[in-house]
């Protein structure tokens, strides 16, 4: 142990529900190396954001956990956030974020494939499958295929298309 370690402590910062959200989405956005502003005004319009000074930034409220969301991705890797996390997360947590990973991913109009990889990884490590998952991720694809509008003839635009959510009767 280097006598420089004593310095990164976190200070009893610890990993939370809501703070999980903040790194998931903070690993989904540096997946690609970049962060688009679109996958930056997702993340301000989930975190919430302020206007100050003529730019938009964090609110007040969520500038610490973003901060400390910030912290937390620069000394930890994604498979030691997921180890840490995923103990901690309620299904519908869970599926939150993984709803809002996908909706990430899509902001700028295609999900990379490190952001997909990334997905993957979270998704097998909460023990979501393909088939519990698919009914949320038709609705975000459907939320982001903006097409709908300007093609009638879209598959979607047909009178008998449906999603079928978990719980509803078929």
């Amino acid at each position: 142990m280097s006598l420089f370690s004593m310095f990164k402590s976190d200070k009893g910062e610890q990993m939370t529900p809501h703070k999980a959200f903040a790194v998931a989405l903070l690993y989904t956005m540096a997946a690609d190396g970049e962060m688009d502003a679109e996958e930056v005004g997702h993340l301000l319009s989930v975190i919430g954001g302020s206007r100050e000074g003529g730019t938009i930034g964090v609110g007040a409220n969520n500038r610490a956990l973003l901060e400390s969301a910030m912290k937390y991705v620069r000394t930890h890797s994604p498979d030691q956030f997921l180890a840490e996390a995923t103990p901690l997360l309620t299904t519908a947590q869970r599926l939150c974020i993984l709803m809002n990973l996908v909706d990430s991913a899509l902001s700028d109009g295609e999900a990379e494939p490190e952001e997909r990889a990334f997905f993957d990884k979270t998704q097998t490590a909460f023990g979501i499958s393909d088939e519990e998952f698919r009914p949320y991720f038709q609705v975000l694809m459907m939320k982001n295929d903006r097409s709908v509008f300007m093609d009638q003839n879209h598959p979607l635009n047909r009178p008998d298309f449906k999603v079928g959510l978990p719980g509803q009767a078929a």
